[in-house]
């Protein structure tokens, strides 16, 4: 697996998935869901404090620090917003310490039909990569075009029956409440240069019932979540087109998601090392009224 800075927007999407993420979905071709209740997420802000879960001794990672500040606003009429700010002290073995900084920001209509995003990356506070563009389709599958502002101002079009962040965390839901176990999709959400498509693979677990598991967190706000219906999930990232098989991905991120929305227990596997995140705040906003324009 790569080290990507920790620019999983979508992670970013798995908060909303992170995170999310965040983050990914049916497969391409059977984007139809289960006849299910309607998914609809909790307005939100959660905090995450950041470490160093493991790290093996060639990955020159010897200590993580950081912190993950997500929203999530809007309604399940007009679309979601999601930011987030992903900031991380990474500390190598001559005990240099290298600072990262994504800021992403993102506008999806419900159904998928339109997504904005905006992404931008510093390194020791200095300016890094930005991308910013919408992509849009005429239906809430299938393919999209893409036009990008940064890094540069081009159109792309990306082909197949692609899932944008929150329809995929919706699919993640609805997949989950009918018992399926396992959900592959192809991604985009706009992260790194804003033309990368990622084929993603879901495991889902077993679902914990409202006041059946353990204690998520005693932090600020948190308490009322372990009364909502959650599974623990697993979402690999892989290259679009590749036969997965024993494949290795690019990275993978696990958590468990809550059937508002909210995410908790995150970790973040990037191979030869992976950091955990753990939900010290969580604040609820009152959701948005339906209007008849999107914003």
């Amino acid at each position: 697996m790569r080290k990507r800075g920790y620019g999983l927007v979508i992670a970013a999407s798995a908060l909303a998935a992170p995170f999310a993420l965040a983050l990914p979905w049916l497969h391409a071709g059977a984007h139809a869901t289960p006849a299910l209740k309607e998914v609809v997420f909790a307005p939100h802000r959660a905090v995450y404090d950041l470490s160093l879960d493991r790290a093996q001794s060639g990955s020159g990672v010897t200590g993580v620090t950081g912190r993950i500040v997500y929203e999530l606003t809007g309604n399940a009429c007009e679309g979601y917003a999601q930011s987030m700010r992903f900031v991380t002290q990474t500390v190598n073995q001559d005990g240099d310490v290298q600072t990262t900084d994504l800021r992403t920001s993102s506008w999806e209509e419900v159904p998928a039909r339109r997504l904005r995003f905006s992404t931008s990356t510093y390194q020791n506070e200095l300016p890094g990569e930005q991308t910013q563009g919408v992509a849009n389709r005429a239906q809430g599958n299938g393919p999209a075009t893409v036009e990008l502002a940064r890094p540069e101002k081009r159109e792309i079009k990306i082909p197949g029956n692609i899932y944008f962040p929150i329809q995929h965390s919706m699919a993640i839901i609805q997949a989950a409440r009918a018992g399926r176990t396992i959900l592959a999709a192809d991604l985009f959400d706009g992260s790194e240069t804003g033309d990368k498509v990622y084929a993603t693979s879901t495991a889902i677990g077993r679902e914990t019932k409202p006041g059946s598991g353990a204690v998520v967190s005693l932090a600020k706000g948190v308490a009322d979540l372990d009364r909502v219906l959650s599974w623990p999930i697993s979402v690999s990232y892989f290259p679009a087109g590749q036969q997965q098989g024993d494949a290795i991905p690019l990275y993978e991120m696990s958590y468990r998601f809550h059937d508002n929305g909210v995410t908790s227990s995150l970790r973040i596997n990037h191979g030869d090392f992976a950091i955990a995140g753990e939900l010290k705040e969580l604040t609820y906003f009152e959701a948005s009224p339906c209007k008849s324009t999107a914003p």
